[in-house]
């Protein structure tokens, strides 16, 4: 499936803060940076742990359970770029967030 699913109002998405939607049943986190959005899968490639809890420091989400840091741009974990989370392209149309699943 590749169709762009409505995941938020852009007003109500906090800036700055990993904030958790369920388009179509699947955890994603968004991440609003001004007129940018990013969007990642909400679990944490080591122990599944959502990652929604976890504190945002720049560009860098860290997990809340074993502070595992990732890129919200890439899903890249930043120890070992050759893990990481899926990424979702997230696009802002009419005030709302869609994410292509």
């Amino acid at each position: 499936m590749d169709e762009a699913i409505e995941a938020a109002e852009l007003e109500k998405l906090p800036e700055n803060r990993p904030h958790a939607v369920f388009p179509l049943g699947l955890p994603v986190l968004l991440v609003r940076r001004g007129a940018e959005v990013y969007a990642l899968e909400n679990r944490c490639a080591h122990m599944g742990c959502p990652l929604s809890g976890g504190t945002l420091d720049g560009n860098t989400l860290t997990c809340p359970c074993h502070d595992w840091r990732f890129d919200i741009r890439d899903g890249k974990f930043l120890d070992a770029p050759e893990i990481g989370l899926k990424v979702y392209h997230a696009e802002i149309r009419g005030g709302k967030v869609f994410v292509r699943i």
